[in-house]
């Protein structure tokens, strides 16, 4: 073992330079020094951890000293990366040694060497520093264990029963014993010239703080109590806030008062040892009175808030009261700690002294359970309405019953000897009750201030902030639960050590901070990529000559461009190496391609378009039948905003490998189609200088070139005509077409031109045989009149010739 520590002693010279940051001779001695301790350190906790005899506080000594070592080794382990990735890179570039003998020209190999001894010298400390590191934080492990053990142990022990009366006048001997000790000091220091002497000589300080402190107990309550009421009368949604600020003070005040009124008992000396100890607890005693009142009061603020009463005055006053008992078992259950720490007294009186408290606990739970659950906080109405819960208030309700139910089972574990469990679940219930009482307290003092600042009011309760704001109360009482639960602070240092470190997946380092890098960067990257869009959007591209289109095509494509980049930054700035998830990535790259081969199809076809741009934001299209305008292309889908103001969304895929008509491409101009038909027998060249005039004469129709028209030929009914225009604006070709047609009526009737209509000659073979059929129907008719039905006769489906074929 000597020889091991003076090996490693040996290699110090360089450790020492990258912990001490300097070559000097003096500090390489002391950093020898430093290293030399560590070792004694290591070797008597190792000697602790094997023996398991050291004490509880003695191992947590000893385990603070060895994590402070623990950190400065992890501070040096991970020092010099950047310069160690440096000179591998210079010595990569010089390339390998020669294999097959030949001697390396001896500036490549005096080069070599040196860059050799400083990644040799910047390695050395790193390894030492990772051995020790690794040391550390086996004993640290070591020593956690050796508490938890005994922890557990002491938690499922039993000791006597204390219903047993054989150990009454034990305990109420140690009782007496206890509080005549502590007067007989008292009075012992009363007689002391040293007291007289230190309230000769303090007894201006005494009295100022006796008498500040008495002000502030017994008037502090009423100041906050008046300002709050007069805060609440106020209009306006920030009243609740202010009140709500103005209520802290009903704890702080007081609270202050007794700070100062025990500062004055303190300096007057007349307190012993055991006087002392509990004195220094009283300002922590007022603190858990004071908190679990404003709790209460709390409460009452709640049922005056809300639309319907949370319960009635008579039960909201017993509320509060109870409440106040379950402080003041908190403190009893203290005090009685307090009385064992300073008598060690045996396991029989502390199970006697301490049962109890655990019973008159147990049964004030049960009664803040009868008062009914609260809505938000758990109360019924009047009526005994249940009220419906859901999210964090129906959670917080389970989990509290659940607290109660476990508080009732700590009296059976008490009264069967199982001090320590039952100590370990009432007392830690009832921390936990006030726990999310103020959780929820605060969560709605959020809401309140929430809608005061946004203007919404009452509705900021039940906003998404509320509900973001309680999932955040919650996530961070969370390290506070684990410490009312019995959980070390050590514990949590250490579960956020480990955090800090972060995991390893797939190769890949992954920590707390290098995540909130990448999410820090990433958004600021999203934020100016948006700011960029915004600009170019309203700003750059509309003082330029580029159409509606081809902006939203630039606007987009620096979105995506900007998004990668961020992404990209973000996860460099990071350090996050994602080398070594290239093969994971291959593969899965293969299995998404064929489960997502439609959407990454889409998404090639929507960057085809943004760069190709058959089609544009605004372009009236016709696609699969669906006619429109385009409103937004993405790199998935196009949306297409139809005639009838419904929108259809449309895969780029289907723009890209089908049939596409765009009526709008480059330019808005089209043509106009106008069928008409006129009876025969009109003149069509009178027509035609009819219709070309009302062509025209039409504001959108173009003279260059000039409308046409067309005789189309000899319809079956009528002479066929056609007027063909080019618009100015296709857009309106509807509204030209209809605008038309109205002319061309009023000019036709003008000028007395017909414009036919369908009409058929019926010829009817043997018409005798239908007077037949209605004389041979006439005489079979009966005598009661029948319903006919009213579909008409199917001339081409009758039997006119009355030889069954159907024909006529």
């Amino acid at each position: 073992m000597a020889a091991l520590r003076w090996l490693l002693a040996a290699g110090l010279a360089v450790f020492l330079l990258a912990v001490a940051g300097t070559a000097s001779a003096q500090l390489s001695e002391q950093q020898k020094d430093y290293y030399q301790d560590w070792l004694k350190t290591a070797d008597r906790a190792e000697d602790a951890v094997k023996a398991g005899r050291a004490s509880d506080a003695a191992l947590e000594k000893l385990r603070s000293q060895v994590d402070t070592y623990r950190t400065r080794f992890d501070t040096v382990r991970s020092g010099n990366s950047e310069r160690i990735k440096t000179l591998k890179s210079q010595l990569d570039a010089l390339g390998a040694k020669p294999d097959d003998g030949s001697e390396e020209p001896e500036d490549i190999a005096t080069l070599r060497d040196h860059l050799q001894t400083q990644l040799d010298a910047l390695r050395v400390p790193r390894i030492i520093s990772e051995e020790a590191y690794n040391r550390a934080n086996g004993l640290i492990n070591e020593i956690d264990r050796i508490i938890r053990l005994r922890q557990t142990r002491e938690f499922t022990s039993r000791g006597p029963s204390p219903l047993n009366p054989d150990l009454w006048p034990a305990a109420g001997a140690d009782v007496k014993q206890a509080l005549g000790g502590l007067w007989n000091e008292i009075a012992a220091n009363l007689k002391t010239d040293v007291v007289h002497v230190q309230f000769r000589d303090h007894y201006p300080a005494i009295i100022f703080l006796t008498a500040f402190g008495l002000l502030l107990i017994a008037r502090g309550r009423v100041w906050s109590e008046r300002m709050g009421a007069y805060l609440r009368t106020l209009k306006g949604g920030g009243r609740r806030v202010w009140a709500f600020v103005v209520s802290l003070s009903r704890i702080f005040l007081p609270w202050l008062g007794v700070v100062l009124l025990a500062s004055a008992v303190s300096t007057t000396n007349v307190v012993g040892l055991r006087g002392q100890f509990l004195l220094d607890q009283v300002p922590n005693w007022a603190a858990i009175f004071f908190v679990f009142d404003w709790i209460g009061r709390q409460l009452l603020v709640l049922r005056d808030e809300d639309q319907r009463p949370l319960l009635s005055r008579v039960r909201m006053a017993e509320l509060r009261v109870v409440i106040d008992l379950l402080a003041v078992m908190l403190i009893l259950n203290d005090l009685l700690a307090a009385f064992n720490q300073i008598e060690n007294v045996s396991d029989a009186t502390r199970a006697v002294v301490g049962f109890p408290v655990i019973f008159l606990s147990a049964l004030v739970l049960l009664r803040l359970q009868r008062l009914g659950p609260m809505r938000d906080m758990g109360v019924a109405t009047e009526s005994d309405e249940v009220v419906q819960h859901s999210g964090l208030s129906r959670f917080f309700l389970q989990v509290r019953r659940l607290l109660i139910v476990l508080g009732l089972l700590s009296v059976v574990a008490a009264a069967l000897g199982y001090m320590h469990a039952a100590e370990g679940v009432i007392f830690p219930a009832i921390k936990t009750l006030a726990l999310i009482s103020i959780i929820l307290i605060v969560q709605r003092f959020l809401g309140n201030l929430y809608g005061w600042l946004a203007g919404t009011g009452d509705a900021g309760r039940e906003s998404l902030f509320s509900v973001i704001a309680g999932f955040v109360l919650a996530i961070g009482s969370l390290p506070i639960l684990a410490l009312i639960w019995g959980a070390r602070s050590t514990d949590l240092l250490e579960a956020l050590s480990r955090a800090r470190q972060g995991v390893t997946l797939g190769g890949v380092q992954i920590s707390p901070g290098s995540f909130v890098t990448f999410a820090a960067v990433f958004a600021i990257g999203y934020m100016v990529t948006r700011l960029l869009q915004g600009g170019l959007r309203t700003s750059l591209l509309p003082k330029t000559k580029l159409d509606a289109g081809g902006q939203n095509a630039i606007v987009a494509g620096t979105g995506y461009v900007g998004i990668a980049l961020a992404a990209v930054v973000a996860v460099t700035s990071a350090g996050i190496n994602l080398s070594s998830l290239a093969i994971v990535a291959g593969a899965l790259s293969v299995g998404i391609g064929f489960g997502l081969q439609t959407i990454v199809s889409n998404f090639v076809s929507g960057i085809i378009l943004l760069i190709e741009r058959p089609i544009s934001k605004g372009d009236w299209i016709d696609v699969n039948g669906q006619m429109g305008y385009v409103r937004d292309i993405s790199v998935r889908s196009t949306r297409i905003e139809t005639f009838d103001r419904t929108d259809v969304i449309v895969p780029n895929s289907d723009l890209i490998s089908q049939s596409v008509t765009n009526y709008t491409r480059g330019n808005t101009v089209g043509r106009v189609i106008v069928p008409v038909g006129v009876a025969y027998g009109t003149d069509t060249r009178k027509v035609e200088t009819i219709l070309d005039e009302i062509a025209n004469a039409h504001p959108m129709v173009l003279a260059n070139p000039a409308p046409s028209i067309v005789f189309q030929g000899f319809g079956a009914d009528s002479l066929d005509f056609e007027i063909r225009a080019i618009l100015r604006d296709v857009n309106w070709v509807l509204s030209v077409k209809s605008d038309m047609n109205h002319e061309i009526n009023r000019r036709f009737i003008e000028e007395s031109i017909e414009i036919p209509f369908a009409q058929r000659d019926l010829w009817l073979r043997n018409p005798e045989a239908l007077s037949q059929q209605k004389g041979s129907a006439s005489q079979s008719a009966p005598t009661v009149p029948q319903p006919v039905s009213a579909k008409p006769m199917d001339l081409t489906e009758a039997d006119m010739d009355g030889d069954g074929d159907g024909d006529y």
